[in-house]
C-alpha cells in the first residue's frame, strides 16, 4: 500500500543525527508522501528545505501556540513568503494550546487570526493544533468560514467531531488510536464519514504500539491505518487509499 503521513515533524531535533537516513528510508516503507509541519518562522524555513531535497516530502509554514509569545512582527510576511514556494502546501501548525500555556492565551489568539486571515488571503488550507481549547478554537474557526483543512491529532469527541465535520474539517488520527485507552477515539474514527478521514505520525511524539516509548517516524504510519482499518471494518490498503486521497484533495498544491 502507498502511506500518507499528514504531519511528521523532522525538523525536530530529536532527528538531528540521523535526519536524512530516516527520510530516505520511507519509500522502502510504503510510505510516499510527508508533510513536514512549521512550528516557528525558523522551523517553518527549515521544512521548506527538506521539502526541495525530497521529491515525496512537502512543507507547511506557521507559528505553533507553544511560539506565538516569540512570533515576530513581520509574521504575515514570511508566511506569505513561505507559502509562495511550491512544495509549501499549507499554513500550519496553528491553533491554541491551553494544557501547556507556553504562551500567554490571548497572545495565542491574537497569533491563530492572524494566521487564519494569511490562509485565507492565500486561499490555503490550514494544520489546527486544538489542547483543552476546543471552545476557543471553535469560536475562530467559525470566523473563517471559507477557510478549511485538518484538526490535527484528534483527541476530541464524537459530538465535537459532528461539529466540525459539518463545518467542513477534516480530522486526522495518530498513534494513539492503537493505546488501550482508545475505545473512544476509535468510535470517533469508525463514525467519521470516509471523506474527512487523514492519518499522521506526529513524528517524533506519539509513537504507535508496539513501539511505545521510542522515537516515532513515518515508517510506523502504516500501524495507524492498521488500527483503523480493524474500527471501520476496512482493509489496510482501503484506509491507505482512502487517506491518500483525501490528504492530496485537502493539499491541493502536492502532487
Amino acid at each position: 500500500m502507498t502511506l500518507f503521513d499528514t504531519h511528521a515533524h523532522y525538523t525536530d531535533e530529536q532527528f538531528d543525527e540521523d535526519r536524512d537516513a530516516v527520510l530516505a528510508a520511507l519509500p522502502a516503507a510504503d510510505v510516499a508522501r510527508v508533510v513536514v509541519p512549521g512550528v516557528n518562522i525558523a522551523s517553518s524555513r527549515r521544512g521548506a528545505a527538506l521539502a526541495e531535497a525530497y521529491p515525496y516530502v512537502w512543507a507547511a509554514a506557521g507559528v505553533h501556540p507553544h511560539d506565538a509569545a516569540e512570533a515576530p512582527p513581520d509574521m504575515e510576511a514570511a508566511l506569505a513568503e513561505l507559502a509562495g514556494r511550491r512544495k509549501v502546501a499549507a499554513i500550519g501548525e496553528i491553533g491554541l494550546d491551553y494544557h501547556y500555556d507556553f504562551s500567554p492565551r490571548d497572545v495565542q489568539r491574537a497569533v491563530f487570526r492572524r494566521q487564519m486571515e494569511v490562509a485565507r488571503a492565500l486561499s490555503l488550507p490550514v494544520i489546527i493544533h486544538d489542547r483543552e481549547a476546543h471552545a476557543d478554537v471553535l469560536e475562530i474557526v467559525r470566523a473563517f468560514p471559507d477557510v478549511r483543512g485538518v484538526f490535527h491529532c484528534y483527541s476530541g469527541s464524537l459530538e465535537s467531531a459532528k461539529v466540525l465535520t459539518s463545518l467542513g474539517w477534516h480530522l486526522s488520527f495518530t498513534g494513539v488510536v492503537t493505546y488501550k485507552n482508545a475505545r473512544r477515539l476509535l468510535e470517533v474514527a469508525a463514525w467519521l464519514p470516509g471523506d474527512r478521514l487523514l492519518i499522521e505520525t506526529d513524528a517524533p511524539y506519539l509513537t504507535p504500539e508496539p513501539h511505545r516509548g521510542r522515537r516515532n517516524d513515518s515508517r510506523h504510519i502504516r500501524l495507524v491505518a492498521e488500527a483503523l482499518s480493524r474500527a471501520r471494518g476496512a482493509s489496510p490498503e482501503e484506509i491507505a487509499a482512502l487517506t491518500w486521497e483525501n490528504g492530496h484533495r485537502l493539499f491541493s498544491k502536492i502532487c
